[in-house]
């Protein structure tokens, strides 16, 4: 299987995944990020507790790309420390932007180094990225 299909189907899997698709019981903050060009539209919710995201989930609706990248990003923070979910958005961004292209940097993006090559398709970069941006501004709260 080529790298292209199995990014492909990491992308599917996670969008029709909807294990991190819902609210939050108990949570510290919440933000809300919207794509105006596309319609995306995201709801974030974190429970953090002593500096580390112990839970996260989001609502919303969105075309397949916005909802598996918030998907991908929610597995990748819980348990992270503000800090390193904060760096973790960095790299996300970096890669996105081909600033940063080093496979063992990417690595700790586990699936959502699937999302690498959206950078070549500029109507789908606000997809990708309005989960990442909304947990940087949830984080700053």
């Amino acid at each position: 299987m080529e790298m292209d299909q199995l990014y492909t189907e990491l992308i599917l899997e996670h969008n029709q995944d909807k294990r991190n698709k819902h609210e939050l019981t108990e949570f510290t903050t919440s933000e809300h990020g919207h794509n105006p060009s596309c319609g995306d539209d995201l709801t974030l919710q974190l429970n953090v507790v002593d500096g580390i995201v112990k839970d996260a989930a989001y609502t919303g609706s969105g075309c397949a790309i916005s909802q598996a990248s918030a998907s991908m990003m929610i597995d990748i923070i819980k348990g992270k420390s503000v800090e390193e979910a904060l760096r973790l958005v960095e790299v996300f961004l970096g890669m996105i932007k081909k600033e940063i292209t080093d496979e063992s940097e990417l690595e700790q993006l586990e699936d959502a180094m699937a999302l690498q090559n959206i950078s070549n398709m500029p109507a789908r970069v606000k997809c990708a990225v309005l989960a990442w941006h909304t947990l940087k501004e949830a984080l700053k709260k």
